[in-house]
């Protein structure tokens, strides 16, 4: 009888281990996919922080092309 308890208690403590390591598999798998998740995010991120700085450079650009033509303009109107 204690036999039986006993190989009772060690099934019990197994399918504990089994369900603890089953649910340690899926908090990984779930850390890993919110990790890969967050990397895209910031990929994108990185993305678009880059299109605009692009953006702002084209823009800094016209505005001093439009300037250095009114600089020219004013200068040949003095003369």
């Amino acid at each position: 009888m204690i036999y039986q308890m006993t190989r009772m208690l060690d099934s019990m403590e197994n399918a504990m281990k089994l369900q603890m390591q089953a649910k340690a598999e899926q908090r990984a798998e779930k850390a890993k996919q919110e990790e890969e998740a967050f990397r895209e995010k910031l990929m994108r991120s990185a993305s678009c922080n880059m299109e605009l700085d692009a953006s702002a450079s084209a823009v800094k650009g016209t505005e001093d092309a439009v300037r250095r033509d009114q600089l020219a303009i004013m200068i040949m109107a003095g003369l």
